[in-house]
């Protein structure tokens, strides 16, 4: 009895100090920590994107692919609804202000656009406004006032060349007519010139064949784009 007695009382003295205890916890816990740093360093990507994928797809069964045509789809619709609101807009100011046989009013896929013919703004082969060109751009630059939309205003002319010293081809005739247009717009209606882009197309984008005279009258013209936003 004595015998077992001292053996007992000799293992309890090699018993370990709590610390130890707590310390072992410790270094588990870390090497835990590292072993899922490492495993997941080892994730094959094109798995976890298969797997991400597969909880994108709405209950619906549509794909991340399919929804993002959907909402493309509505935002094409609300901005085609926005452009055809706008058009009848325009068209309705026209009426109002007697302007039909002044301008015509489009949309396509550039906006919404009106179209002035030469006669209406210049002179043959001139970039200098007309005085009975003002009263009409005065009205125009009311119309602009009440919209947000970028504005470009493009020049056109016919296929027959110039050649002077200030308009040495119909490049040079079509874009200082778009940028006198402009420049009435921002100096004496006070527009914000930020919103307005000139570009000369010369004799590129004729709305006629070029074949008469009636034709090429046409085609010589000004066109202020509404632009989309």
């Amino acid at each position: 009895m004595k015998l077992r007695h001292e053996r007992r009382k000799r293992e309890q003295g090699r018993k370990s100090p709590n610390w130890i205890i707590t310390f072992s916890d410790l270094i588990t816990l870390i090497l835990v920590f590292f072993i899922l740093l490492f495993s997941m360093s080892q994730i094959d990507l094109n798995k976890f994107k298969a797997a991400v994928g597969s909880f994108q797809d709405r209950a619906d069964g549509k794909s991340a692919a399919e929804l993002k045509k959907d909402a493309g789809d509505q935002k094409a619709e609300k901005t085609a609804k926005s452009q055809d609101d706008l058009l009848k807009k325009i068209n309705d100011y026209i009426e109002k202000n007697e302007l039909s046989s002044l301008i015509a009013a489009k949309r396509d896929e550039r906006g919404v656009i009106l179209v002035l013919q030469e006669a209406v703004l210049f002179d043959s082969g001139k970039a200098d406004l007309k005085d009975q060109a003002h009263p009409l751009l005065h009205k125009i630059a009311v119309l602009l006032k009440s919209v947000s939309n970028p504005i470009r205003v493009e020049g056109h002319t016919d296929s027959r060349p110039i050649s002077t010293y200030r308009f040495p081809s119909n490049w040079e005739l079509s874009a200082a007519r778009a940028s006198t247009v402009i420049g009435y717009f921002t100096s004496k209606e006070k527009l914000d010139s930020s919103r307005f882009l000139a570009i000369g197309y010369a004799d590129t984008k004729p709305v006629r064949d070029n074949r008469t005279e009636s034709h090429m009258k046409e085609n010589r013209r000004v066109e202020i784009v509404i632009a989309k936003q």
